[in-house]
């Protein structure tokens, strides 16, 4: 018998990042539910824009992912202004490319204060609020990158890894003690947005939507799905490649271009993103505008 979806209008949610991309498609899909949201992002006129263009129950805060204050003040703010965060988003994140041996250290330890001390300090956050209600749900959205070494984008693959494996730990730590919070992750193919520009294309699976990932989401949150993997049929991959000899899914990441998809991206068509993702933390000296470049 089909499970019927959980109704999620009338909550509220908090998302990272969401003036752009995946987490802008998700505030709108959570509206479409009836949902009152929070859209946080560091770019607050964008994050207005956002908001503005989504109507009534829908607000735009000031975050930075990287400041565990700022992430406790966007949260603060949202309950003041909308009511007790039901689902909250782990969304931030940026992917700057290169050889790993040509990474400078400032774009590493940028990747890794936003895509994961981002999503641990947000995480906690959000189950300071959650674990006394015993209600609540977090996504955090993760890729395909953090379930096999993603060449040309070795500190974000790691990033990625570490946020699948802390969404499973922490699954884990909720259901042994008891508290009735849903945790799921999202792991997307590249998406079409300008964090994916320029990358190259696979030979079995397309570059996906915005409104993929977001829909997605939705029905993680509506069917308590944890491990979400956009399109469906990559998980279908994954699980074949995981019983095959490394020889074997080696040779199928090779004959489907996957292990190709961040190596030879297009630095010229990833510029103007490059450039925005080295000042994306203002706590961080950016240094030398054409290093921090890492294309």
């Amino acid at each position: 018998m089909a499970k019927n979806p959980k109704v999620l209008s009338g909550q509220v949610a908090a998302i990272t990042g969401a003036a752009r991309g995946i987490g802008k498609a998700t505030a709108e899909a959570f509206v479409r539910q009836g949902m009152k949201v929070a859209i946080g992002d560091l770019d607050v006129a964008e994050a207005q824009k956002a908001a503005d263009a989504l109507g009534s129950g829908v607000i735009a805060l000031e975050l930075n992912v990287t400041d565990k204050d700022s992430i406790e003040k966007f949260l603060d703010e949202t309950e003041r202004q909308l009511g007790p965060v039901d689902v909250f988003v782990n969304n931030a994140g940026i992917m700057p490319l290169s050889k790993f041996w040509e990474e400078d250290d400032a774009t590493a330890r940028r990747i890794v204060d936003i895509n994961l001390h981002g999503v641990i300090w947000g995480t906690k956050a959000a189950l300071r609020r959650m674990i006394p209600r015993n209600r609540g749900a977090i996504v955090n959205i993760a890729s395909q990158a953090g379930l096999f070494g993603a060449p040309g984008g070795a500190t974000y693959s790691a990033s990625k890894f570490a946020v699948v494996g802390l969404s499973e730990a922490v699954r884990g730590e909720l259901r042994l003690a008891g508290h009735d919070i849903q945790l799921s992750y999202v792991c997307p193919v590249v998406v079409n947005t300008e964090l994916g520009h320029g990358t190259a294309q696979t030979a079995g699976v397309k570059m996906v939507q915005p409104s993929d990932v977001a829909d997605a989401i939705v029905d993680a949150l509506q069917y308590g799905v944890v491990d979400v993997h956009v399109p469906k049929s990559v998980k279908r991959i994954q699980k074949v490649t995981a019983l095959l000899p490394r020889r074997g899914s080696e040779a199928i990441a090779r004959a489907l271009k996957a292990d190709r998809v961040l190596f030879e991206a297009d630095p010229n068509a990833r510029r103007a993103y490059e450039l925005r993702a080295a000042k994306s933390e203002p706590g961080l000296e950016t240094g030398d505008e054409q290093k921090q470049l890492t294309a």
